[in-house]
């Protein structure tokens, strides 16, 4: 029994003579009785029969199927998904071997008709993750070396691994991967049809839809598999740059985020003993708190890394926390400085000698007093007097050397009462000095974050902007 195409191996003549279809070299030649497009569909009826085979004289040839496409916009990107949305115009061209004409003797060098009626490439989109909701286009071209060209509209909604670490100042690189579902590649080979440039400049040029998305380039690679066999399925990878504008991130989330904690470093400037000092840091951070909550979606969602601008946000909401907890501390040493006991050893070394030195408030010396010098000298007046009155024995005591030494006891307790004041006093110094020391610090530590943060940003979007 023969096949098809074998039964098509032959010389055909219509039965009105409109038409001869020729098989002498193993292909369908079309003769059109007329130079009008009637005609020519007429001569090509008997070709669509063959609509379900791959159109190849030779089953051990590999067709060529040349793919490109115009991006027309950029709809969104998921990052919670790890989807991009795009919508393209895609184009696919492949030879049908089976048809051929001579354009003069047809009168046209190409004819548009159904898709239905020929055979058609099973090229998918590999990330492709919902079905295309794009409008179907019903017609194809037919040209006369037999060469077909398909184009359609795609909405694709395909997958995309999400980069979102340096977010709002992001840029992804997803990628389209072509290739044929069930052919291998000893029967379809998958090509780049046009320069990837003219691609990036026409799809510029044509996008109307961009959002907070910008179109950096559009990239192709062929994927080479070294498996002689031919059994693997060949693939063409389009890379699609695409950049997310900052501007309204920088000025909706970023900005307003550094001036809050811009004044909460003047804060600083405030008395630490002033309790409007507390108030007006419990102020800042309840009002950033609130700006974070209405601001969070804008933030992207996703399991995948951390943005570098959740981490900023985390650091300022701490370090408002931090500052708080200080003048909380510096405001409780200052009211209870008489209640506290003397600073441990480790607090000394620690704070007041490590760290005053580090923040330019270096520990103060203690100094003798003049007060203390007369005391001792009084005090020591007075045993003198004491030995002296010893020595000539009771008799000789009267009344001046009682009032001395009810005297002597007086001093003893002014000078006992004077002993426990300076050590209070120093205490309360050293704890008040304690309180200044991390003051400082925090405050040193705030103008360093600030000045990092500053810079990263502006590093971050102008490298951006050069890509």
């Amino acid at each position: 029994m023969k096949t098809g195409l074998e039964q098509w191996k032959k010389v055909m003549w219509s039965d009105d003579s409109r038409f001869t279809l020729l098989q002498s070299d193993g292909r369908i030649r079309v003769n059109c009785s007329q130079p009008d497009q009637p005609s020519l569909l007429a001569a090509l009826s008997p070709a669509f029969d063959l609509s379900a085979i791959r159109p190849v004289e030779n089953q051990r040839t590999y067709t060529n199927i040349s793919v490109y496409f115009t991006l027309y916009g950029i709809l969104g990107v998921d990052e919670k998904s790890q989807l991009l949305i795009t919508y393209i115009w895609l184009h696919y061209w492949w030879r049908n071997e089976f048809i051929s004409w001579d354009p003069v003797q047809c009168g046209t060098d190409w004819i548009s008709l159904p898709k239905e009626k020929f055979w058609l490439p099973d090229v998918v989109i590999n990330e492709f993750m919902e079905e295309n909701k794009a409008p179907s286009v019903p017609y194809l071209y037919l040209f006369n070396d037999g060469k077909v060209k398909d184009s359609f509209p795609v909405r694709v909604v395909s997958s995309c691994n999400l980069n979102i670490y340096t977010f709002p100042f992001d840029i992804q690189n997803c990628s389209l991967t072509f290739n044929s579902y069930i052919y291998y590649a000893t029967e379809i080979r998958v090509f780049l049809g046009r320069d990837t440039e003219i691609t990036t400049e026409l799809s510029k040029q044509v996008m109307t839809t961009m959002g907070e998305w910008e179109l950096l380039d559009i990239t192709a690679q062929k994927l080479v598999n070294d498996d002689e066999s031919g059994l693997y399925t060949d693939m063409l990878s389009f890379y699609i740059r695409v950049r997310r504008r900052a501007t309204m991130y920088v000025v909706n989330l970023l900005l307003p985020s550094c001036f809050l904690i811009t004044v909460d470093l003047f804060s600083f400037l405030l008395p630490p003993q002033s309790t409007d000092r507390s108030s007006f840091k419990m102020t800042l951070i309840l009002g950033y708190t609130v700006f974070l909550l209405i601001m969070n979606d804008l933030l992207p969602i996703t399991g995948n890394t951390i943005p570098l601008i959740n981490v900023f946000f985390s650091l300022c909401l701490a370090l408002m926390v931090a500052s708080l907890l200080e003048t909380i501390l510096i405001t409780n040493l200052l009211s209870n400085l008489p209640d506290f006991s003397p600073v441990p050893r480790w607090i000394q070394v620690l704070v007041l000698n490590f760290l005053g030195c580090l923040v330019c408030m270096p520990r103060k010396t203690e100094k003798p007093k003049d007060s203390e010098q007369r005391k001792n000298t009084v005090v020591a007046k007075i045993k003198f007097d004491e030995d002296s009155q010893g020595t000539r024995g009771s008799a000789e005591e009267d009344e001046a050397v009682q009032e001395l030494r009810s005297l002597s006891h007086v001093l003893h307790a002014i000078r006992s009462e004077v002993e426990q004041q300076q050590k209070g006093n120093q205490s309360s110094e050293e704890w008040i000095q304690v309180g200044f020391i991390i003051d400082r610090l925090l405050f040193g530590l705030y103008i360093i974050f600030i000045s990092v943060s500053f810079i990263t940003i502006i590093i971050v979007w102008v490298n951006s902007y050069n890509q």
